[in-house]
């Protein structure tokens, strides 16, 4: 799996650096997580890109379910 900094915005939104299928989401609303957890997996031309948190923080919101197709940019999850 491919390692992708995930978070943007000053590490509050974690949004998809490439276009792709969502294969696993790693992570619920209301959870606390460590820098460097797995949030999201997103495979794209048959590689798995996982998206880590780059700080600690408490999940706000996932926009995002296993499955779903994703455009680059798209905001998949908040991390307070």
């Amino acid at each position: 799996r491919a390692r992708v900094g995930g978070a943007g915005a000053g590490g509050r939104t974690v949004t998809a650096p490439l276009p792709g299928r969502v294969t696993h989401v790693a992570v619920r609303a209301g959870e606390m997580v460590e820098a460097g957890a797995p949030l999201v997996v997103i495979e794209a031309m048959k590689m798995e890109n996982e998206l880590r948190a780059t700080r600690p923080g408490h999940v706000k919101d996932v926009h995002v379910a296993e499955g779903d197709l994703v455009d680059a940019g798209r905001l998949l999850a908040v991390i307070e």
